[in-house]
């Protein structure tokens, strides 16, 4: 039995057992199970790998994503190294793992997709990326690839964010794209949302939230209420797992 998995803490809003329980079902793929590995501190993850015969892979979540990496036996250099965090961790047959970010290929690929199905090719397009985590590093790192320049938004100003207080008029105009990469909003906490200046958003603005439970969250709600165009995670979740399944199957690392 070949065994995948999800560490995190919590784990209440993840959709990746069903995803993946479903897809082994849908695709006929025998002797493959996929489970949920709640901890709470990654220092847990040496005796995780010890005690799990047959773990060949497993993804990573909130809040994990950047203190595993030191845990780990080697980094890809094109996702994870670069980026500096890991969502997909790679167990080999002797027990060695390295880590991967398919996050950043899920996020690139489902934004590219929808800012070309809206005719997106506003040269000036900029964006304000929410957050300063994993998902956040993904995120940035895509951006610089697809050529959109961004500001990073975090609770306290520094010199490399804004707070949250000095997204002005100016900053709101300047940015159309905005980008929550937190989990503020997400399953059970639902009636929460980044505290954004909504009533500066206008139909020319578009959302995307990386959380995907619930598909449309508050952030999204109130972008929409204000004309503005909005995307859930989901599609990003669809990309980077079956890019996790891929990386996990195949012979050499891609």
């Amino acid at each position: 039995m070949k065994q995948y998995g999800l560490i995190g803490y919590p784990l209440t809003h993840s959709f990746s057992k069903n995803y993946f329980s479903a897809k082994f079902e849908k695709e006929g793929i025998k002797d493959c199970q996929y489970d949920l590995f709640e901890i709470e501190s990654v220092e847990a993850l040496p005796a995780l790998l010890a005690t799990t015969p047959g773990l060949c892979g497993l993804n990573v979540t909130i809040p994990h994503k950047q203190a595993v990496l030191p845990l780990l036996n080697d980094l890809d250099d094109a996702s994870a190294r670069r980026i500096g965090a890991v969502n997909t961790i790679k167990v080999y047959p002797d027990g060695s793992t390295k880590g991967f970010n398919t996050d950043y290929y899920g996020f690139m690929e489902s934004l590219a997709e929808w800012l070309d199905h809206r005719a997106e090719t506003d040269p000036d397009l900029r964006a304000l990326v929410l957050g300063n985590g994993g998902a956040a590093r993904a995120v940035m790192t895509a951006l610089e690839d697809l050529r959109i320049p961004f500001t990073l938004v975090s609770r306290q100003a520094t010199e490399g964010a804004l707070s949250y207080e000095e997204l002005t008029d100016d900053v709101m105009i300047a940015n159309r794209l905005i980008i929550n990469t937190t989990p503020l909003g997400m399953y059970p906490k639902t009636e929460v949302a980044p505290p954004i200046p909504y009533a500066l958003l206008t139909r020319h603005h578009l959302l995307y939230d990386l959380v995907y439970n619930p598909l449309e969250t508050l952030f999204l709600k109130k972008g929409a209420e204000r004309g503005a165009a909005n995307h859930s995670g989901l599609k990003m979740l669809h990309l980077q797992a079956e890019k996790a399944w891929e990386i996990w199957n195949s012979e050499d690392d891609l």
